[in-house]
């Protein structure tokens, strides 16, 4: 592995400070959004009331509990004497970060490729599922688990808690509004009063404008996270090669006759994250080229992994919790 911060310095802090700047803009517009629905329902009063939830909000949002979601995922907790060697890198990697607490390892076993985290500081989670490691060499592995401490480490999961709660907000305030639109319109028809058509627009439009938001913002965090994870490892090949075969690997035959639309790209406004080709363009910016012919050749074997469990390993399927792994 390349040492940390052999890369691109003056790239990843321009697009840092970028990242940032449309986060904050992003959640400034849902905000906005919930704010003004605020004023149209209940005027001044229903704009103070709801800057006051929302500050209560962003002190003290919820969050679902790392130990539930990995249920959940019917994921177990991995000791150290279970996978030394991951447990080396995640250790690593959090000293880096300079997260308070290691985040604890969990192990699901399924056939997806896929790695996830939970929670924030100190408590965090992160899963890795046996087909990752399967499938991921040491370098690749390195990158995941790096991406998904960054996500920890900028509180990405409080921060799109955060905005879910605002869309949602957003979207029964619309529906509050639009029954009493259905009840006020005999009284429309039948007496001169003039209509609000900016206010309608509003009352119709503001939840999926704050769904779109919500869903930028998602691919934001997505971008900064990949910048994050370079800088904790210096190596843009690894966490870019991991990617490229996620993408690859991830459908295999009998996903293309059971669910051949399952994978047929989402147009860009409405993807939670953004496309594969995209983050692996800017991570390879970010690898100095005189760099690049001479890490061509250093891809290795497969990460250490849990061979010595003798788990069967479930194919990916869908769960009634409405789940994919």
């Amino acid at each position: 592995m390349s040492p940390p911060g052999a890369f691109d310095g003056g790239i990843w802090r321009r697009r840092a400070w970028r990242n940032r700047l449309q986060s904050l803009l992003l959640l400034t517009a849902m905000a906005g959004f919930l704010a003004m629905l605020g004023w149209l329902l209940w005027g001044a009063q229903g704009l103070v009331a709801l800057l006051s939830a929302g500050a209560v909000a962003v002190i003290a949002n919820p969050m679902l509990s790392p130990w539930l979601v990995m249920r959940m995922y019917g994921a177990r907790p991995l000791g150290r004497h279970q996978a030394p060697a991951l447990w080396q890198m995640v250790s690593e990697l959090a000293e880096r970060a300079g997260l308070p607490a290691r985040p604890r390892l969990f192990y699901v076993p399924s056939g997806m490729l896929n790695a996830f985290a939970v929670g924030s500081q100190p408590q965090s989670a992160i899963a890795v599922t046996d087909g990752l490691l399967r499938q991921l060499d040491t370098r690749e592995l390195m990158g995941v688990l790096a991406h998904e401490i960054s996500h920890v480490r900028s509180n990405d999961l409080w921060v799109m808690g955060l905005a879910d709660l605002f869309s949602r907000a957003t979207g029964l305030l619309s529906l509050f509004g639009q029954l009493l639109l259905l009840i006020s319109l005999p009284l429309m028809f039948f007496s001169v009063v003039s209509i609000n058509w900016f206010a309608i627009l509003l009352l119709i439009l503001a939840p999926n404008l704050s769904a779109l938001a919500q869903l930028a913002l998602s691919r934001t965090r997505e971008y900064d996270a990949d910048l994050n994870a370079v800088r904790l490892t210096g190596d843009p090949e690894g966490l870019a090669w991991a990617l490229d075969k996620i993408e690859r690997v991830q459908g295999g035959w009998m996903e293309r006759i059971l669910l051949p639309g399952r994978r047929i790209p989402a147009p860009s406004l409405l993807r939670t994250h953004p496309q594969t080709a995209a983050r692996i363009a800017r991570l390879m910016e970010l690898q100095p080229r005189r760099k690049r012919a001479a890490h061509a050749a250093e891809r290795n074997g497969r990460a250490p992994g849990l061979d010595h469990l003798h788990e069967p390993v479930r194919p990916p399927r869908w769960h009634l919790t409405g789940l994919w792994h």
